[in-house]
């Protein structure tokens, strides 16, 4: 039996096939603990007294902690069948499920996965749900969202969930192309009827030429943003964004980026009042070159009354592998986010 989620005006057809799935990936029987986990992509949820970590990887990466210290890496991944669908949808995609993103609402929680193929725009956004995060089975919700090459300016991966002051849904998403797009949801977290994407910020105003070309991928370009997450603080929304280039290991200059707004839809602007639309954003994270060459894909929580920052670098001492940086944010006297 097929499924079909309709997204209107422009916006992929998505077709998802409920009982099929690609072949099971093959994972270790064991899990394993660690104070340094190596992660890509990270998103963190907390529930019954236990945080969770989703990230990239086989079928979404999943590990757990009762501290935020000691983490204990599971042998399962969160998508132990790859719905057919993703298949379908993203020709090239297989198992390696890229940039979770996860919220709780209205009684579930909802993780969105992207399926892509590295610097190619023909990705896809997929959901999952479930009423615990304890589960072992996730509903496979079909897809949000998918971009098309030589059809969509924009990329469909990278997903963020925010909900605004009167309990609506958005996604934002978005990886080079024309930059970080943004749309409204409806109530089963899929887009809304009528809505398009917009493009709410971009590594350079669109009229600069960089002069160096992208070194990861001759189809991207060179507007190097990607990977946004909203957090809500204040009266005011943040939007946190990566810059420049990731995956390189050593060679990764990846750094984070933030503006804010009052309305969740923008405009975001930075310290100095500049639109992130045109290219503006205020540094908030880079590599130190002594601990870490860069850092990037970032999210932002409270926990327990403390807001935390949490991202991968590319850790010097490890020779560029990606592993879990943590800081706490500290907030300054006219509202903006600096790590502690």
């Amino acid at each position: 039996m097929k499924k079909i989620t309709l997204l209107f005006l422009g916006l992929a057809v998505c077709q998802m096939t409920m009982a099929q799935g690609q072949r099971r990936p093959r994972f270790s029987r064991e899990a394993f603990t660690t104070e340094t986990p190596m992660v890509h992509d990270p998103v963190m949820a907390y529930e019954d007294s236990t945080y969770y970590i989703f990230a990239t990887g086989m079928g979404i990466q999943q590990m757990t902690s009762k501290d935020r210290k000691t983490w204990t890496v599971k042998p399962q991944p969160v998508m132990t069948v790859i719905p057919q669908w993703t298949r379908d949808s993203v020709p090239g995609f297989r198992h390696h499920v890229w940039a979770p993103d996860i919220i709780r609402w209205h009684g579930r929680w909802w993780l969105a996965y992207s399926c892509s193929t590295f610097g190619k725009n023909g990705s896809a956004i997929g959901l999952l749900s479930a009423r615990s995060l304890a589960s072992s089975m996730w509903d496979d919700e079909g897809c949000i969202v998918t971009s098309k090459d030589k059809r969509d300016n924009w990329n469909a991966i990278d997903p963020n969930f925010i909900i605004d002051e009167r309990d609506q849904p958005w996604l934002v998403w978005g990886s080079f192309w024309d930059g970080i797009q943004l749309a409204r949801l409806d109530s089963t977290m899929h887009i809304a009827t009528g809505e398009k994407p917009r493009t709410i910020a971009r590594r350079y105003d669109p009229n600069y030429k960089p002069k160096e070309a992208n070194p990861t991928s001759k189809y991207a370009g060179t507007n190097a943003i990607e990977a946004p997450f909203i957090f809500k603080h204040g009266g005011y929304y943040y939007l946190f964004v990566s810059w420049d280039y990731c995956c390189r290991g050593a060679k990764s200059n990846y750094r984070v980026a933030v503006g804010r707004s009052k309305s969740v839809a923008g405009p975001y602007l930075d310290r100095e009042g500049k639109d992130m639309l045109y290219g503006g954003g205020t540094l908030f994270l880079e590599g130190d070159k002594q601990q870490f060459e860069a850092a990037g894909h970032c999210a932002a929580y409270t926990f327990e009354g403390e807001d935390i920052f949490i991202c991968h670098g590319y850790s010097t001492k490890h020779n560029g592998a990606a592993i879990l940086i943590q800081r706490p944010i500290a907030w300054t006297a006219d509202g903006w986010p600096q790590l502690k």
